[in-house]
């Protein structure tokens, strides 16, 4: 498995943290969520800001605004493997550092979510209809907990 990082954007942590942090989630995905891909497979993540994700956000789902992070599944996502091209997860800076701010974990806990995210989104996961969203939710609580990080989607993180 191939990961391939592209840093478009300033503010970004550089290449020698991305990418273990990309492998980090990206193993526990697989682990956890049983992934199945060819081998050889290569996955891009581009780590753009806000400007950027805006426009292909308005462009490839007719949103226009910025969004956390996007996913363009590289293959035919109903056939029974995946790959050799996964696909590309397009994260906005901005965003995610104020989301960040938010969230309990801080920004490398919020990172490796949104990537988790947008791995299982390249694998056919979607959560526009509630059976869909519980399903992919429970699959990243999972996957997340195997790294040492809280449910996102727990409305309170004291709980």
């Amino acid at each position: 498995m191939e990961i391939d990082l592209t840093i478009n954007a300033d503010g970004w942590p550089d290449e020698e943290r991305l990418h273990p942090l990309a492998a980090r989630a990206f193993a526990a995905a697989r682990r956890e969520a049983d992934l199945r891909y060819l081998p050889g497979s290569e996955l891009s993540l581009v780590f753009s800001d806000d400007a950027a994700v805006q426009v292909l956000n308005r462009d490839y789902r007719g949103k226009d605004k910025p969004t956390n992070v996007l996913s363009f599944p590289g293959g035919d996502e109903d056939g029974p493997v995946f790959g050799p091209l996964l696909g590309d997860i397009v994260l906005a800076r901005e965003t995610v550092a104020r989301e960040a701010e938010e969230a309990a974990g801080g920004f490398e806990d919020h990172l490796l979510h949104l990537i988790v995210h947008g791995i299982l989104h390249l694998f056919g996961y979607d959560h526009q209809v509630d059976q869909e969203a519980e399903i992919m939710e429970g699959l990243e609580t999972r996957i997340l907990a195997s790294l040492g990080i809280a449910d996102p989607y727990r409305l309170d993180p004291s709980a």
